[in-house]
């Protein structure tokens, strides 16, 4: 699931950089192939590095509940499981109202619980090499 939120965050004006790892578990270092077992407790995360001046958080966090199906739990599409589950991070309080205000109005709108987790920030993993910049490197998978 990261490697196509990497590229959509990466088409976004004022997006310097997002990078592909693991985020919300409670191993040290984890792998993909850790991570897959659903048993580190981390899912696959997307790390966005941006300008404020040019991009708002609250656009980045649009941007994260426009790119999946908000309302599907532990998974996305054909991937399932606790590691692709959606769960968004906020580094201060601010952020966190930006988060919980833009998820009680999508569940309005939709009518329908979203199921995104909502948690402080506090360790990014990044994902193995292969899976940075990876929709950029395979445009054809």
């Amino acid at each position: 699931m990261f490697r196509c939120v990497e590229a959509i965050y990466e088409s976004v004006k004022g997006v310097k950089e997002s990078i592909s790892g693991y985020a919300g578990g409670h191993t040290k270092n984890p792998t993909y192939e850790a991570s897959n077992t659903g048993r580190t407790g981390h899912a696959e995360a997307v790390e966005i590095i941006y300008d404020p001046e040019i991009v708002s958080f609250e656009t980045l966090v649009d941007v994260y509940f426009a790119s999946q199906n908000p309302t599907q739990v532990n998974g996305q599409g054909p991937d399932r499981g606790s590691q692709y589950r959606s769960i968004i991070f906020y580094q201060n309080e601010a952020q966190q109202e930006i988060i919980e205000n833009k998820k009680l109005a999508l569940q309005k709108e939709l009518n329908k619980t979203v199921a995104a987790e909502v948690y402080p920030f506090q360790k990014f993993w990044v994902a193995e090499n292969y899976h940075q910049n990876y929709e950029k490197l395979h445009p054809r998978e």
